[in-house]
């Protein structure tokens, strides 16, 4: 791997936001967190994989819950201090079981849940 993951901007525990987004609908699905161990994991295997601030782990999107994220892009922004992966999302993204985690919208100075749980 030739990218060089300490050109990235990390905050004060070593993480980066990054937002994955369905290849196919352009919806976007979540964000989560990775660090350099993570980010480097997600470009070897193509299989995304994140970093768990609550569990202070690595967490491979779908592992336990079948619903895989596959790589088929990898962004950097402007100010290398987030990051965009497109992906094939197996499933729903939000641990909700929706499709994304971006279900709910404030709509007239209401909140409104706009996507229903997947079945």
């Amino acid at each position: 791997m030739n990218f060089d993951t300490g050109s990235l901007t990390y905050d004060d525990k070593g993480l980066i936001p990054a937002i994955a987004q369905d290849v196919e609908t352009g919806d976007v699905l979540m964000m989560a967190w990775m660090n350099a161990e993570a980010i480097r994991r997600t470009l070897e295997t193509g299989r995304v994989t994140y970093w768990s601030r609550s569990r202070q782990a690595f967490w491979v999107k779908g592992e336990t819950s079948g619903h895989v994220q596959e790589m088929v892009d990898f962004r950097v922004d402007c100010d290398r201090d987030c990051l965009l992966l497109t992906v094939r999302q197996s499933g729903p993204a939000c641990h909700t079981h929706r499709r994304s985690c971006f279900y709910t919208a404030v709509r007239g100075g209401d909140e409104v849940e706009i996507l229903a749980p997947m079945a």
